[in-house]
């Protein structure tokens, strides 16, 4: 009998998940990742499912490591002037590289997690590729995983669609929450989601200066211009004349550039770099073709990657693309295959 340390959140992802585990003969052991204030319920759900399905329970305190990695970069990442992705970063930190430490410890022989993404071998590499249900798809957060690990991690819910998970889970009558996972979990307190400029006032003060149009015409006062990403529309508080959306920001002067249309020319671009990539494909040679995504959940764009110098790589679209943004990650797929990412800058 095989053993598999699971990810169990108290959700009914995971909780499934797990069934699944039992029911294909593995032995199963639940790890919980306590991250922090606020989870007591969720602890208390996961607790529940162990107990009723009969696994081994494993509270795993991560909440300094995962306060320093992923919280702390969320914060100073907009403090800098870029929008980061603090999902991607903690299920490369947190989620994989930290519980593939503790499958190791406790002696199992994969980790498994509830991720709607699959795993498939192809020769002597462990491919990844999108998730059966598009609309749940996690593919995208999951491009910095090592080739090493993908042979030690098992996605049970790869070939399921949502629906299909919801049915297993009323059959037995599974005692897990029955809510959806937040892109960002700190966001989220007794059900209610903190709007990011809100969260971020919290820790980033005030610094105030000029809304210009790019005809340099002052038309109001921003807070701060690590409150704004490009292409947001929200928080420019401009009465009557607007809405405006955000076009660029010039930290030198502390202006922030709007235009008034949402599809002006100025919010888009056909090229962009990355750096920090991380490449599952072995047999990759540049320049390639691909398709891209440059953020969770947006369509995919025909694009070509080319190598550059200082690990950085060009990317050059077929077709201009709104709101390319510093910080978040671009993700590269052939078909439904992962072939890699990096981050945006």
């Amino acid at each position: 009998m095989k053993k598999v340390l699971i990810a169990i959140s108290g959700g009914v992802d995971s909780s499934v998940c797990a069934l699944l585990l039992q029911k294909q003969g593995f032995e199963v052991l639940g790890a919980y990742m306590r991250l922090g204030k606020n989870y007591e319920k969720s602890e208390r759900a996961a607790r529940s499912v162990c107990r009723d399905l009969g696994i081994k329970f494993y509270p795993i305190n991560l909440s300094s490591k995962f306060k320093r990695e992923v919280i702390d970069y969320f914060i100073s990442s907009y403090k800098a002037g870029i929008t980061p992705n603090p999902c991607v970063r903690c299920n490369y930190l947190i989620k994989f590289k930290e519980l593939l430490r503790i499958k190791n410890e406790l002696k199992t022989d994969f980790l498994a997690t509830g991720h709607y993404a699959r795993i498939i071998k192809q020769g002597n590499n462990f491919n990844l590729f999108r998730g059966k249900d598009k609309s749940k798809d996690q593919s995208y957060f999951l491009y910095n995983l090592k080739q090493e690990w993908l042979k030690e991690i098992l996605f049970p819910l790869g070939d399921l669609t949502k629906e299909e998970v919801k049915k297993q889970a009323k059959k037995i009558n599974l005692p897990s929450l029955n809510f959806e996972s937040q892109d960002i979990c700190f966001l989220v307190k007794e059900g209610n989601i903190t709007p990011h400029n809100e969260y971020l006032k919290k820790y980033l003060k005030k610094n105030l200066g000029p809304i210009m149009t790019l005809g340099k015409k002052i038309i109001g006062e921003h807070q701060g211009l690590y409150f704004y990403t490009k292409g947001q529309r929200r928080g420019i508080e401009i009465g009557g004349t607007g809405p405006y959306y955000a076009a660029d920001k010039d930290y030198k002067n502390n202006i922030l550039y709007v235009v008034k249309n949402p599809d002006d020319l100025a919010l888009y671009n056909d090229k962009f770099l990355i750096e920090g990539a991380n490449w599952l494909d072995a047999k990759i040679k540049f320049p390639f073709k691909a398709e891209v995504v440059i953020r969770y959940r947006h369509e995919a764009a025909e694009c070509e990657i080319f190598n550059e110098k200082n690990k950085q790589y060009q990317v050059k679209l077929k077709q201009a693309e709104r709101a390319i943004t510093p910080g978040q990650s671009a993700v590269f797929y052939q078909g439904e295959k992962v072939l890699g990412g990096g981050i945006i800058v």
